[in-house]
Protein backbone atom coordinates (compact mmCIF):
# COMPACT_ATOMS: atom_id res chain seq x y z
CA UNK A 1 0.00 0.00 0.00
CA UNK A 2 1.17 3.70 -0.77
CA UNK A 3 1.48 5.92 1.79
CA UNK A 4 -0.94 8.30 2.72
CA UNK A 5 -0.75 11.92 2.71
CA UNK A 6 -1.92 13.79 5.38
CA UNK A 7 -4.88 15.83 3.92
CA UNK A 8 -4.74 19.55 5.16
CA UNK A 9 -7.93 21.86 5.31
CA UNK A 10 -7.72 24.78 2.90
CA UNK A 11 -8.46 27.85 5.66
CA UNK A 12 -11.69 29.54 3.37
CA UNK A 13 -14.32 28.81 5.87
CA UNK A 14 -16.93 30.63 4.02
CA UNK A 15 -17.88 30.83 0.20
CA UNK A 16 -16.71 34.35 0.28
CA UNK A 17 -13.29 33.24 1.37
CA UNK A 18 -12.67 30.68 -1.64
CA UNK A 19 -14.00 33.64 -3.79
CA UNK A 20 -11.63 36.11 -2.87
CA UNK A 21 -8.74 33.28 -3.05
CA UNK A 22 -9.79 32.61 -6.46
CA UNK A 23 -10.55 35.72 -7.51
CA UNK A 24 -6.59 36.63 -6.57
CA UNK A 25 -4.95 33.41 -8.20
CA UNK A 26 -6.77 34.18 -11.76
CA UNK A 27 -6.50 37.43 -11.57
CA UNK A 28 -3.78 39.02 -8.26
CA UNK A 29 -1.54 40.34 -7.51
CA UNK A 30 -4.35 43.11 -6.23
CA UNK A 31 -5.25 45.20 -3.90
CA UNK A 32 -7.79 44.76 -1.51
CA UNK A 33 -10.03 47.00 -2.80
CA UNK A 34 -9.88 45.76 -6.25
CA UNK A 35 -10.20 42.16 -5.31
CA UNK A 36 -13.43 43.45 -3.85
CA UNK A 37 -14.96 45.17 -6.82
CA UNK A 38 -14.12 41.95 -8.92
CA UNK A 39 -15.47 39.82 -6.16
CA UNK A 40 -18.69 41.82 -6.07
CA UNK A 41 -17.57 41.81 -1.59
CA UNK A 42 -17.40 44.44 0.54
CA UNK A 43 -14.39 45.72 1.84
CA UNK A 44 -15.11 44.03 5.27
CA UNK A 45 -15.83 40.86 4.10
CA UNK A 46 -12.47 41.21 2.29
CA UNK A 47 -10.68 41.47 4.94
CA UNK A 48 -12.16 38.73 7.20
CA UNK A 49 -11.55 36.45 4.37
CA UNK A 50 -7.82 37.42 3.89
CA UNK A 51 -6.79 37.32 6.71
CA UNK A 52 -6.68 33.09 7.86
CA UNK A 53 -5.15 33.06 4.17
CA UNK A 54 -2.30 34.66 5.24
CA UNK A 55 -2.08 33.24 8.50
CA UNK A 56 -1.72 30.30 7.02
CA UNK A 57 0.31 31.06 3.86
CA UNK A 58 -1.29 30.79 1.33
CA UNK A 59 -1.87 34.31 0.31
CA UNK A 60 1.08 37.08 0.94
CA UNK A 61 0.51 40.73 1.39
CA UNK A 62 3.34 42.64 -0.16
CA UNK A 63 4.51 45.46 2.62
CA UNK A 64 4.98 48.98 1.35
CA UNK A 65 8.59 48.31 1.49
CA UNK A 66 8.35 45.80 -1.03
CA UNK A 67 5.93 48.02 -3.31
CA UNK A 68 8.06 50.94 -2.84
CA UNK A 69 9.78 52.60 -5.94
CA UNK A 70 13.54 51.66 -7.18
CA UNK A 71 14.63 54.79 -6.15
CA UNK A 72 14.00 54.50 -2.17
CA UNK A 73 11.87 57.34 -2.18
CA UNK A 74 8.24 56.84 -1.19
CA UNK A 75 5.28 57.51 -3.10
CA UNK A 76 2.95 60.28 -2.95
CA UNK A 77 0.35 58.70 -0.26
CA UNK A 78 -0.34 55.53 1.19
CA UNK A 79 0.56 53.34 -1.22
CA UNK A 80 -2.17 50.44 -1.22
CA UNK A 81 -0.53 46.71 -0.42
CA UNK A 82 -0.90 44.07 -2.97
CA UNK A 83 -2.13 40.64 -2.05
CA UNK A 84 -1.15 37.44 -4.13
CA UNK A 85 -0.64 33.73 -3.94
CA UNK A 86 1.85 32.06 -2.31
CA UNK A 87 2.43 29.82 -5.62
CA UNK A 88 5.08 27.35 -3.85
CA UNK A 89 3.05 26.70 -0.53
CA UNK A 90 1.26 23.59 -2.35
CA UNK A 91 2.18 21.19 -4.77
CA UNK A 92 -0.61 19.35 -6.95
CA UNK A 93 -0.33 16.67 -9.66
CA UNK A 94 -2.33 16.04 -13.23
CA UNK A 95 -2.53 13.07 -15.16
CA UNK A 96 -4.17 13.06 -18.71
CA UNK A 97 -5.06 9.35 -19.99
CA UNK A 98 -5.72 8.98 -23.92
CA UNK A 99 -5.56 5.66 -25.43
CA UNK A 100 -2.15 5.56 -26.20
CA UNK A 101 -0.40 7.58 -23.41
CA UNK A 102 -0.07 8.98 -19.90
CA UNK A 103 0.71 12.53 -19.14
CA UNK A 104 1.76 13.90 -16.08
CA UNK A 105 2.67 17.16 -14.63
CA UNK A 106 3.67 18.67 -11.16
CA UNK A 107 2.24 21.66 -10.43
CA UNK A 108 2.26 24.38 -8.29
CA UNK A 109 -0.74 26.09 -6.44
CA UNK A 110 -1.13 28.71 -9.38
CA UNK A 111 -1.14 25.47 -11.53
CA UNK A 112 2.69 26.31 -13.25
CA UNK A 113 4.00 23.52 -14.57
CA UNK A 114 7.06 22.59 -12.60
CA UNK A 115 7.97 18.85 -13.98
CA UNK A 116 6.35 17.16 -16.91
CA UNK A 117 6.62 13.23 -17.74
CA UNK A 118 5.21 10.78 -20.16
CA UNK A 119 4.42 7.07 -19.97
CA UNK A 120 2.71 4.73 -22.98
CA UNK A 121 -0.48 2.80 -22.19
CA UNK A 122 0.61 -0.96 -21.78
CA UNK A 123 -3.32 -2.16 -22.24
CA UNK A 124 -6.67 -0.18 -21.82
CA UNK A 125 -8.19 -2.67 -19.31
CA UNK A 126 -8.14 -0.26 -15.87
CA UNK A 127 -5.75 -2.41 -14.15
CA UNK A 128 -3.16 -2.05 -16.22
CA UNK A 129 -3.50 2.17 -16.96
CA UNK A 130 -4.06 2.51 -12.94
CA UNK A 131 -0.07 0.91 -12.59
CA UNK A 132 0.98 3.24 -15.00
CA UNK A 133 -0.41 5.92 -13.47
CA UNK A 134 0.65 4.88 -9.74
CA UNK A 135 3.96 4.53 -11.13
CA UNK A 136 3.92 7.90 -12.84
CA UNK A 137 2.23 9.75 -9.61
CA UNK A 138 5.80 8.06 -7.67
CA UNK A 139 7.71 9.57 -9.80
CA UNK A 140 6.25 12.74 -9.49
CA UNK A 141 5.90 12.70 -5.74
CA UNK A 142 9.95 12.01 -5.82
CA UNK A 143 10.65 15.20 -7.56
CA UNK A 144 8.07 16.96 -5.42
CA UNK A 145 9.76 16.13 -2.83
CA UNK A 146 12.78 18.24 -4.19
CA UNK A 147 10.60 21.27 -3.78
CA UNK A 148 10.27 20.70 0.38
CA UNK A 149 6.03 21.47 -0.54
CA UNK A 150 3.46 18.95 0.39
CA UNK A 151 1.68 17.46 -2.30
CA UNK A 152 -2.17 18.06 -1.70
CA UNK A 153 -3.95 16.28 -4.49
CA UNK A 154 -4.15 14.55 -7.53
CA UNK A 155 -6.53 15.36 -10.64
CA UNK A 156 -7.00 12.70 -13.47
CA UNK A 157 -8.40 13.51 -16.82
CA UNK A 158 -10.17 11.23 -19.34
CA UNK A 159 -12.25 11.77 -22.47
CA UNK A 160 -15.81 10.29 -22.22
CA UNK A 161 -18.94 10.21 -19.67
CA UNK A 162 -17.31 11.02 -16.40
CA UNK A 163 -19.27 11.64 -13.04
CA UNK A 164 -17.28 14.12 -11.44
CA UNK A 165 -19.02 13.94 -8.21
CA UNK A 166 -19.07 10.19 -7.64
CA UNK A 167 -15.02 9.94 -9.48
CA UNK A 168 -16.50 7.59 -11.87
CA UNK A 169 -15.89 7.12 -15.73
CA UNK A 170 -19.30 5.95 -17.05
CA UNK A 171 -18.10 5.45 -20.58
CA UNK A 172 -14.84 6.01 -22.19
CA UNK A 173 -15.13 5.20 -25.92
CA UNK A 174 -11.34 4.99 -26.32
CA UNK A 175 -10.16 3.67 -23.48
CA UNK A 176 -13.57 0.89 -23.71
CA UNK A 177 -14.18 1.21 -19.88
CA UNK A 178 -17.89 1.11 -18.13
CA UNK A 179 -18.25 2.75 -14.93
CA UNK A 180 -15.05 2.40 -13.61
CA UNK A 181 -14.51 3.84 -10.09
CA UNK A 182 -11.38 5.29 -11.01
CA UNK A 183 -10.97 8.55 -8.04
CA UNK A 184 -11.48 5.61 -5.35
CA UNK A 185 -8.74 3.16 -7.00
CA UNK A 186 -6.48 5.91 -7.73
CA UNK A 187 -6.38 6.95 -4.34
CA UNK A 188 -6.04 3.56 -3.12
CA UNK A 189 -3.33 2.97 -5.39
CA UNK A 190 -1.55 6.70 -4.87
CA UNK A 191 -2.53 7.36 -0.97
CA UNK A 192 -3.42 11.32 -2.31
CA UNK A 193 -6.63 12.73 -2.57
CA UNK A 194 -8.28 12.13 -6.24
CA UNK A 195 -10.16 14.05 -8.24
CA UNK A 196 -11.80 12.75 -12.08
CA UNK A 197 -13.81 14.75 -14.33
CA UNK A 198 -13.77 14.71 -18.40
CA UNK A 199 -11.02 15.96 -20.15
CA UNK A 200 -12.58 18.86 -21.68
CA UNK A 201 -14.29 20.17 -18.80
CA UNK A 202 -10.88 19.95 -17.04
CA UNK A 203 -9.37 22.04 -19.72
CA UNK A 204 -11.85 24.68 -19.35
CA UNK A 205 -11.03 24.93 -15.58
CA UNK A 206 -7.77 25.41 -16.59
CA UNK A 207 -8.77 28.54 -19.05
CA UNK A 208 -11.37 29.22 -16.76
CA UNK A 209 -8.72 29.79 -13.63
CA UNK A 210 -5.30 30.64 -15.93
CA UNK A 211 -5.68 31.04 -19.42
CA UNK A 212 -7.99 32.36 -22.26
CA UNK A 213 -11.00 32.49 -20.41
CA UNK A 214 -9.75 34.22 -17.27
CA UNK A 215 -12.25 37.08 -16.34
CA UNK A 216 -15.01 35.88 -18.96
CA UNK A 217 -18.41 34.95 -17.53
CA UNK A 218 -19.60 32.84 -20.08
CA UNK A 219 -17.58 31.01 -22.50
CA UNK A 220 -16.64 27.85 -24.23
CA UNK A 221 -13.87 25.42 -25.30
CA UNK A 222 -14.52 23.72 -28.37
CA UNK A 223 -11.75 20.94 -28.71
CA UNK A 224 -11.23 19.41 -32.44
CA UNK A 225 -8.97 15.70 -32.42
CA UNK A 226 -9.64 12.32 -31.73
CA UNK A 227 -12.85 13.45 -30.25
CA UNK A 228 -15.09 16.48 -31.08
CA UNK A 229 -15.60 18.17 -27.36
CA UNK A 230 -17.06 21.42 -25.50
CA UNK A 231 -16.46 22.53 -22.42
CA UNK A 232 -18.93 24.89 -21.43
CA UNK A 233 -19.10 28.25 -18.91
CA UNK A 234 -22.26 29.83 -17.46
CA UNK A 235 -22.54 32.47 -15.03
CA UNK A 236 -18.73 32.14 -13.90
CA UNK A 237 -19.52 27.90 -13.33
CA UNK A 238 -18.11 25.05 -15.68
CA UNK A 239 -21.16 23.12 -16.32
CA UNK A 240 -21.02 19.63 -15.58
CA UNK A 241 -24.54 18.18 -16.38
CA UNK A 242 -26.86 16.30 -14.19
CA UNK A 243 -25.37 13.22 -15.20
CA UNK A 244 -21.84 14.05 -15.83
CA UNK A 245 -22.46 14.48 -19.42
CA UNK A 246 -22.65 18.34 -20.79
CA UNK A 247 -21.15 20.04 -23.87
CA UNK A 248 -21.37 16.92 -26.29
CA UNK A 249 -21.29 18.77 -29.41
CA UNK A 250 -19.74 15.76 -31.72
CA UNK A 251 -22.87 14.49 -31.77
CA UNK A 252 -25.17 17.28 -32.67
CA UNK A 253 -26.08 16.61 -36.03
CA UNK A 254 -24.95 19.61 -38.39
CA UNK A 255 -25.99 17.37 -42.08
CA UNK A 256 -28.45 14.65 -41.71
CA UNK A 257 -27.35 13.13 -45.17
CA UNK A 258 -23.93 13.07 -43.75
CA UNK A 259 -21.73 9.85 -43.16
CA UNK A 260 -22.92 7.48 -40.31
CA UNK A 261 -21.18 8.03 -36.90
CA UNK A 262 -20.54 5.32 -34.30
CA UNK A 263 -23.15 6.66 -31.85
CA UNK A 264 -25.75 5.63 -34.65
CA UNK A 265 -26.81 8.52 -35.49
CA UNK A 266 -25.76 10.10 -39.48
CA UNK A 267 -24.25 13.37 -39.85
CA UNK A 268 -23.24 14.17 -36.62
CA UNK A 269 -19.58 16.49 -36.25
CA UNK A 270 -17.98 13.80 -34.62
CA UNK A 271 -18.55 11.42 -38.35
CA UNK A 272 -17.35 15.00 -40.08
CA UNK A 273 -14.30 16.44 -38.18
CA UNK A 274 -13.23 13.60 -35.89
CA UNK A 275 -9.36 12.56 -36.68
CA UNK A 276 -9.98 8.97 -37.47
CA UNK A 277 -13.27 9.94 -39.73
CA UNK A 278 -11.51 12.73 -41.86
CA UNK A 279 -8.35 9.82 -41.83
CA UNK A 280 -11.29 6.88 -42.95
CA UNK A 281 -12.64 9.47 -45.88
CA UNK A 282 -9.02 10.23 -46.69
CA UNK A 283 -8.59 6.89 -47.67
CA UNK A 284 -11.59 6.64 -49.86
CA UNK A 285 -11.03 9.87 -51.82
CA UNK A 286 -7.47 9.19 -52.49
CA UNK A 287 -7.14 4.90 -52.65
CA UNK A 288 -4.48 4.89 -50.52
CA UNK A 289 -3.29 3.20 -47.46
CA UNK A 290 -2.62 6.55 -44.66
CA UNK A 291 -2.66 5.29 -41.25
CA UNK A 292 -2.68 8.33 -38.86
CA UNK A 293 -3.93 12.33 -39.58
CA UNK A 294 -0.31 13.34 -40.19
CA UNK A 295 -0.17 11.36 -43.25
CA UNK A 296 -3.94 12.99 -44.31
CA UNK A 297 -2.13 16.45 -43.44
CA UNK A 298 1.11 16.05 -45.63
CA UNK A 299 -1.68 14.88 -48.53
CA UNK A 300 -3.57 18.07 -47.95
CA UNK A 301 -0.39 20.28 -48.19
CA UNK A 302 1.27 18.12 -51.27
CA UNK A 303 -2.19 20.34 -52.93
CA UNK A 304 -4.58 16.99 -52.97
CA UNK A 305 -7.84 18.41 -54.51
CA UNK A 306 -10.11 15.87 -52.61
CA UNK A 307 -8.24 15.32 -49.23
CA UNK A 308 -8.11 19.47 -49.44
CA UNK A 309 -12.66 18.97 -49.83
CA UNK A 310 -12.44 16.49 -46.99
CA UNK A 311 -10.62 19.36 -44.53
CA UNK A 312 -13.05 21.68 -46.23
CA UNK A 313 -16.23 19.96 -45.41
CA UNK A 314 -15.14 18.97 -41.95
CA UNK A 315 -14.47 22.76 -41.09
CA UNK A 316 -17.67 23.95 -42.57
CA UNK A 317 -19.32 21.06 -39.88
CA UNK A 318 -17.05 22.57 -36.94
CA UNK A 319 -17.99 26.22 -37.79
CA UNK A 320 -21.69 25.16 -37.67
CA UNK A 321 -20.69 23.29 -34.36
CA UNK A 322 -19.34 26.16 -33.03
CA UNK A 323 -22.61 28.29 -34.13
CA UNK A 324 -24.35 26.41 -32.14
CA UNK A 325 -23.13 26.64 -29.23
CA UNK A 326 -23.25 30.68 -29.44
CA UNK A 327 -26.98 30.63 -30.34
CA UNK A 328 -27.47 28.48 -27.41
CA UNK A 329 -25.82 30.19 -24.89
CA UNK A 330 -24.14 33.60 -26.43
CA UNK A 331 -20.71 33.40 -25.01
CA UNK A 332 -18.16 36.12 -25.25
CA UNK A 333 -15.51 33.68 -26.43
CA UNK A 334 -15.05 30.40 -27.80
CA UNK A 335 -11.32 29.06 -27.30
CA UNK A 336 -10.50 26.22 -30.13
CA UNK A 337 -7.90 23.50 -29.18
CA UNK A 338 -7.43 20.27 -29.37
CA UNK A 339 -4.63 18.31 -31.41
CA UNK A 340 -6.93 18.88 -34.35
CA UNK A 341 -5.18 22.42 -34.96
CA UNK A 342 -2.66 20.78 -36.83
CA UNK A 343 -4.56 21.15 -39.41
CA UNK A 344 -5.95 24.06 -38.75
CA UNK A 345 -4.81 25.81 -41.61
CA UNK A 346 -6.59 23.53 -43.79
CA UNK A 347 -9.90 24.97 -42.69
CA UNK A 348 -9.89 27.94 -40.62
CA UNK A 349 -11.32 29.98 -43.46
CA UNK A 350 -14.37 27.55 -43.73
CA UNK A 351 -14.87 27.46 -39.28
CA UNK A 352 -15.42 30.70 -39.36
CA UNK A 353 -16.90 31.24 -42.84
CA UNK A 354 -19.47 28.67 -41.56
CA UNK A 355 -19.70 30.32 -38.11
CA UNK A 356 -20.57 33.76 -39.57
CA UNK A 357 -23.06 31.91 -41.70
CA UNK A 358 -25.24 29.98 -38.91
CA UNK A 359 -24.82 32.17 -35.96
CA UNK A 360 -28.24 33.95 -35.20
CA UNK A 361 -27.75 37.99 -34.93
CA UNK A 362 -25.39 39.04 -32.07
CA UNK A 363 -24.36 35.88 -32.03
CA UNK A 364 -21.21 36.09 -34.56
CA UNK A 365 -19.75 38.79 -32.55
CA UNK A 366 -18.50 35.91 -30.43
CA UNK A 367 -14.59 36.02 -30.27
CA UNK A 368 -13.04 32.85 -31.71
CA UNK A 369 -9.19 32.20 -30.45
CA UNK A 370 -7.42 29.31 -31.41
CA UNK A 371 -5.11 27.73 -28.55
CA UNK A 372 -2.99 24.84 -29.74
CA UNK A 373 -2.36 23.20 -26.09
CA UNK A 374 -0.39 19.66 -26.65
CA UNK A 375 -1.16 17.09 -23.72
CA UNK A 376 0.72 18.21 -20.92
CA UNK A 377 -1.65 21.17 -20.91
CA UNK A 378 -4.46 18.80 -20.56
CA UNK A 379 -2.45 17.49 -17.66
CA UNK A 380 -2.64 20.66 -16.47
CA UNK A 381 -6.11 21.13 -16.70
CA UNK A 382 -6.24 17.89 -14.74
CA UNK A 383 -4.55 19.61 -11.87
CA UNK A 384 -6.51 22.48 -11.79
CA UNK A 385 -9.70 20.56 -11.08
CA UNK A 386 -7.78 19.09 -8.35
CA UNK A 387 -6.58 22.92 -6.71
CA UNK A 388 -10.14 23.63 -7.27
CA UNK A 389 -11.13 20.79 -5.00
CA UNK A 390 -8.52 21.73 -2.60
CA UNK A 391 -9.98 25.26 -2.17
CA UNK A 392 -13.72 25.30 -3.38
CA UNK A 393 -16.10 22.94 -1.14
CA UNK A 394 -18.77 24.70 -3.29
CA UNK A 395 -17.68 22.56 -6.28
Amino acid sequence: MPPTFRAEVFPAHTPAASQIFTTVLSHGPLTRTDAARRAGLSAAAVTKAVRPLIEAGYLVEDTDDETRPASGRPALGRPANLVRVDAGRALFIGIKITGDGIFGVLTDLCCRIRVARHVPVPARAPRAVLASVAELVRELLTEADGFGVPVRGCGIAVAGEVDSAEGAVRYSPFLEWRDVPLAELAAMTTGLPVTVDNDVRALTVAEQWFGAGAGLSDFAVVTVGAGIGCGLVVHGRVVAGAHGVSGEIGHVVVDPAGPPCHCGKRGCLQALAGDAEIVARVREVTGTGISDSAEAVALAHAGHPGVREVYARAGEAIGRGIATVANLLGPERVIISGEGLAAYDLFAEQIRGAFTATAFGSAARCDLVTRPLPFEEWARGAAATAIRSFIRADQ
